[in-house]
């Protein structure tokens, strides 16, 4: 059942690793490569035992020093790990050496896990699953230290505390969600000999309207919490549903009540006739001050969070969302937003130019659900879909800035075959990168300039000049003898959720309660 390679191998990967690696505050997106040999872009099948399964789940580790490390989960309630810095193989041979290309996998659930979620300097790994538990597992040993029971649907979110990682969210099908504390003692054993905790709150029917209420009978599955998120306050949540468009935001101190919420159209709030398309994900900036909700009315909506009550300051559409597994992710910095689609692409659009088509990443054969962006390899993103396959992007900077245009960047694009004699790449168009961007060698190179997207913007993040990278297994062995990461910065008084020194509470409550 198991596949895993011996924890040595994570100490041999040390020996191939940088020894220094410097966070830039530049772009996520640079270069578009479609030369998987030079970069490590490349394809994985998510297979076991001989069969496919599809990916539901996707996230790089969190910590700067690993984040190159991808966890995977998928349809039979598996967990795989890869490292991304590897040669990869092509879409046509990627399910040659589909467990090689693999560090390990391990069954985590007897159902499908349909979120993941790193903590702990990625130590730990929080899986949510269809049959209604949280489980949380040593990445390293492969065992689950804890199980997290008290939903009666399918946990569909999962999200941690930004500062403290024992404090958890959890949303479920049953329409409710739960907060957690990995700290307590566990109430006893399951069947299976592991200590489970029980929620230490849990808000029921956070999205049914008196409407569904009414209709639960027939419309349960509308009541279905579709996302949480801690926000960077560290007192609040923000939550979405299947139901409607609405994102709500509740204090953890008091959740008997809302502190406000939001919509796609603030002037509907009152009307009969307003939008029901659910939402299928949320997703913050490293910063907290931006929150994207993928819409199932095949939009992207940007908020925010210190204006909530305007209603979306951008709106990205062009990609199509049929189903609730559809994701979106917006970029650490804020400046792109990366969405799959029902049509077999995956996006990314600039946020500050909405009006721009996306850029179009063609390669998968099926739905794309689940993506996500390296947090400090800048330009690596990661997508999955119904083809049974996880896609590595890398987009990195092969240019300096040109001498005549000091507004524009050159870069270098590598070609391929079928796209000579086309002119895919102009200022005003989108961009396309054809399936071949991750599965064929270059036969051609060509030059670009286009203007650098302009950018929001952002409180200044000071990080180190270096960050000594250390291999998964290494960080689990060695972590505490080294240097913190410069996630703590991003907690720093120049974070915009800190409100100015004449209030008390750094909540955004404050920004959205009225005086009374």
């Amino acid at each position: 059942m198991e596949s895993c390679k011996p924890s040595s191998l994570f100490r041999d990967l040390k020996a191939r690793e940088l020894n220094g690696f410097r966070v830039r505050k530049r772009p996520y997106i640079d270069t578009l490569s479609s030369d998987s040999s030079d970069f490590g872009a490349g394809v994985v099948s998510i297979e076991h035992n001989g069969a496919v399964n599809p990916p539901l789940a996707v996230s790089f580790c969190k910590s700067n020093r690993n984040s190159h490390f991808l966890a995977v989960s998928d349809e039979d309630g598996y967990v795989s790990l890869y490292d991304t810095r590897r040669k990869l193989p092509s879409f046509t041979s990627c399910r040659e050496n589909a467990a090689g290309d693999r560090i390990c996998d391990w069954v985590a659930h007897s159902n499908a896990i349909f979120d993941i979620c790193w903590i702990k300097d990625d130590s730990l790994l929080l899986t949510a699953s269809g049959d209604q538990s949280v489980k949380l597992w040593d990445a390293e040993r492969r065992e689950c230290l804890n199980v997290l029971m008290g939903h009666t649907g399918s946990v569909k979110s999962l999200c941690s505390h930004p500062s403290s990682p024992d404090l958890i969210v959890s949303g479920s099908r049953d329409g409710s969600f739960a907060l957690w504390d990995l700290r307590c003692n566990p109430s006893s054993k399951n069947k299976h000999g592991e200590p489970f905790l029980i929620p230490t709150a849990v808000v029921e029917g956070a999205h049914a309207s008196a409407q569904v209420k009414r209709l639960r009978k027939r419309k349960a599955a509308s009541m279905s919490i579709t996302s949480v998120l801690y926000l960077k306050d560290e007192i609040s949540i923000a939550s979405a549903g299947a139901v409607d468009s609405v994102v709500k935001f509740w204090d953890t101190r008091n959740l008997k009540t809302l502190i406000t919420e939001t919509r796609p159209h603030p002037e509907q709030s009152t009307k009969k006739d307003g939008s029901f398309h659910g939402i299928s994900c949320l997703s913050q900036d490293a910063n907290g001050m931006f929150l994207s909700a993928s819409c199932m009315d095949s939009r992207i909506y940007l908020y925010n969070v210190l204006q909530l009550d305007k209603g979306p300051v951008r709106t990205f559409p062009g990609s199509r969302i049929e189903s609730f597994y559809v994701k979106s992710a917006i970029s650490p910095d804020a400046v792109h937003i990366l969405g799959g689609s029902t049509d077999g692409n995956a996006y990314i659009w600039q946020v500050n130019k909405p009006q721009v088509g996306p850029i179009t990443l063609n390669g998968h054969d099926g739905e794309v659900t689940a993506v996500d962006w390296c947090q400090s390899e800048v330009g690596k993103i990661a997508t999955s879909s119904d083809d049974f396959t996880v896609r590595i992007w890398n987009f990195q900077k092969c240019g300096g800035s040109s001498p005549r245009s000091p507004s524009s960047i050159r870069r270098r694009v590598t070609a391929i075959p079928n796209m000579e004699g086309r002119k895919l790449f102009m200022d005003e168009d989108p961009m396309v990168i054809t399936k071949a961007a991750c599965s064929s060698g270059p036969s051609e190179e060509s030059c670009i300039k286009y203007s650098s997207p302009e950018r929001i913007k952002m409180p200044e993040i000071r990080t180190p000049e270096s960050i000594k990278k250390l291999s998964f297994g290494s960080l689990l062995k060695e972590g505490s003898e080294m240097e913190k990461t410069p996630e703590a910065a991003l907690r720093s008084p120049s974070s915009v959720l800190n409100p100015p020194s004449s209030l008390k509470r750094r909540t955004i409550r404050d920004y959205f309660v009225a005086a009374s």
